[in-house]
């Protein structure tokens, strides 16, 4: 265990996270090694009355991660991946990047959902639930989670699975950073051949909305191989899908959506490209990421109706974010309702719409930019992932979890941190707080 304080080396690198925008200077940064380090952290932040932050990725873009003057556990130097290729389960320290477990499980042909930037932590991601190219076949990476060993608010150390503290078990797949600080994940691995193809077509946002409507149709009818997603930025839409499976089926699915949209009276660029898994996984991270100012703001679409297309297309400034919707439905949707603390199964479309910029003098532009078309589309949400949450607060988590889901979470929120320790995250606090 390593202890950094302000001045010493390294301290403003360890504080440094993904959001340039988050600039805080906690009073300790303890590196761990260990679950025991973990739980020595814990009890020297509370006897010295401490604020907690816990750092994996640091990719939270309101910067939980660094406490104000507290004491942040980073969890960096816990990074490892083992792979037990004949069981299929990877066994995953709570400091790992997903890019280590891609590339460990994929050694041996084998994956699981594991969201869509390699340098996010696995951590942040499974706990809120954990979304990714694969998550349509395989479900969230939370629902591939088959035990946690976690320190608690206490500094116990607790092996916690299906059979033991159950209650534990189903807050922690999508609960969130709430219950105590994870320090290994025991996952399963699924067979996959390695093939992806990326297939996009390239509109004017000015007149894509027939086509877009085009590319919701056929979404409805995709093979769970295909996740079907669109972005928006510097005026273009794209539509299209990832397909992970035989890449000949993936043609013919390519295909199928090229003849609807050629229906359109309009042009398209069709750009299709043929890639590794590894290369999916790592298309979309960005190499000077912490040199970025950053704001977000997410919901989730329970239909992507007319309506809400052309509230998405209806770009009224230069200041506006870009968008991305990635579809739901096939295996996520196929766990029950209160199987998990991962609320909204019924999701058909997650939206996030994100800014990012370098100069601060931008700031206040960017961030109201993104507010403002973000509660364009309220009215037709149906909530939000807690992982796109931003500066929401209570109403956030709210949005987040269903009443009956946040109310069992606050009952295992008092029984494991009665006294809120674990607050710096998207928060459920307990009932009596």
């Amino acid at each position: 265990m390593k202890t950094l304080e302000p001045g010493d080396d390294g301290y403003d690198d360890a504080r440094r996270v993904w959001n340039a925008m988050v600039d805080r200077r906690p009073r300790y940064i303890v590196a761990c090694s260990s679950a025991e380090d973990v739980a020595e952290a814990i009890r020297f932040a509370r006897a010295n009355d401490l604020e907690i932050g816990v750092r994996c990725g640091g990719h939270s873009i309101v910067g939980h991660a660094v406490p104000d003057g507290g004491l942040m556990i980073d969890l960096r130097p816990m990074g490892s991946v083992e792979v037990d290729a004949a069981a299929r389960r990877a066994r995953v320290q709570g400091g790992a990047l997903l890019g280590a477990l891609d590339r460990a499980a994929q050694a041996h042909g084998l994956a699981t959902t594991a969201g869509n930037v390699s340098h996010t932590g696995i951590g942040g991601l499974a706990l809120g639930g954990g979304m990714g190219w694969l998550a349509r076949q395989h479900g969230l990476t939370c629902d591939n989670v088959v035990s946690f060993e976690i320190v608690t608010a206490d500094g116990e150390i607790l092996r916690v699975d299906r059979d033991h503290h159950p209650e534990l078990f189903w807050a922690l797949r999508g609960g969130g950073g709430n219950f105590g600080v994870v320090t290994e994940f025991d996952l399963v691995l699924h067979p996959e051949p390695g093939g992806v193809l990326s297939v996009e077509y390239l509109y004017p946002v000015a007149s894509g909305a027939v086509a877009m409507r085009r590319w919701r149709d056929e979404s409805t009818r995709a093979d769970r191989r295909a996740t079907y997603n669109a972005t928006i930025s510097d005026g273009t839409l794209s539509l299209g899908f990832v397909w992970v499976g035989d890449p000949i089926d993936g043609e013919a699915a390519a295909a199928a959506l090229a003849t609807s949209l050629a229906e359109v009276d309009a042009g398209f660029e069709r750009v299709i490209v043929p890639m590794t898994y590894l290369e999916l996984q790592t298309r979309e991270d960005d190499v000077e990421a912490h040199e970025w100012r950053r704001y977000w703001k997410g919901h989730y679409f329970s239909e992507l109706s007319d309506e809400v297309i052309d509230a998405v297309l209806a770009r009224d400034g230069d200041d506006l974010p870009n968008v991305s919707l990635q579809a739901y439905g096939g295996a996520i949707a196929d766990v029950a309702p209160g199987e998990t603390a991962f609320s909204r199964r019924d999701t058909a479309f997650e939206f996030v719409c994100a800014s990012k910029w370098v100069d601060p003098t931008d700031d206040e532009a960017r961030v109201a930019g993104a507010r403002r078309y973000a509660a364009a589309m309220e009215p037709f949400a149906s909530g939000a992932y807690v992982n796109a949450l931003s500066d929401e607060g209570s109403a956030g988590v709210r949005r987040a979890y269903a009443p009956e889901h946040l109310a069992r979470l606050t009952a295992v929120k008092d029984r494991y941190d009665p006294a809120n320790v674990f607050h710096l995250n998207q928060n459920i606090a307990p009932s009596k707080w």
